[in-house]
């Protein structure tokens, strides 16, 4: 990461502008702002390891097919409705569905700085296991899920984790408490344009 770089404040700020859209309730959320907001998430994956190197990976190029989307698209309403039209929403590869993994990401950095933020110590083993075991397990085969527990003694120190990102303590619980507060509206957001159009969020 470059000297200087400040990605957590990155986040934070990016997602308390998502934040204000879905609550003032007026405009539908822009593709192209949300997937520019995740796409500030993704060094998070990269600085956990090797636990979270699946996570990367999936969440990063789904992350990349919302931003060829948002050329041709304008709102993640827009989006999703286009493809219950075209009968894709489920199919491997649609938007639709690589939104609602791009949403797991975010719930799952957003349970990570919850419990990094209610820890006492030095050790992320807690909070990324709780995270993943919230968020992720449920949707993972025994294989993947027994990858993540080894790289779970792979993960860096809490210290390490900040040195990365250029964080100090105090900083950086301030923009973890930022995204924690600001995600939370965005993904329930996302949860209601799927269940309001009665797809549910569990596939």
């Amino acid at each position: 990461m470059a000297d200087g770089d400040k990605p957590l404040r990155k986040i934070s700020e990016a997602f308390k502008e998502l934040e204000s859209k879905v609550n003032s309730q007026t405009q539908d959320v822009e593709i192209a702002n949300f997937s520019h907001a995740c796409s500030l998430v993704s060094p998070l994956f990269g600085c956990l390891g090797i636990a979270f190197k699946f996570a990367e990976m999936d969440y990063v190029s789904k992350v990349e097919d919302l931003c060829e989307a948002s050329k041709s698209i304008v709102s993640l309403q827009i989006m999703l409705d286009r493809d219950i039209q075209q009968n894709s929403v489920k199919k491997a590869g649609s938007h639709s569905r690589n939104l609602l993994r791009v949403k797991r990401g975010l719930d799952m950095v957003r349970v990570l700085f919850e419990q990094i933020l209610a820890m006492e110590g030095n050790s992320l083993k807690g909070p990324a296991s709780t995270a993943y075991a919230q968020v992720f397990a449920p949707h993972h085969g025994w294989a993947i899920r027994k990858a993540v527990a080894a790289g779970m003694y792979a993960l860096p120190t809490k210290a390490q984790l900040l040195k990365k990102l250029n964080e100090d303590e105090s900083s950086a619980r301030l923009h973890m408490q930022n995204y924690v507060v600001s995600s939370a509206p965005l993904i329930l957001y996302i949860d209601k344009l799927f269940h309001s159009r009665e797809l549910g969020v569990d596939w």
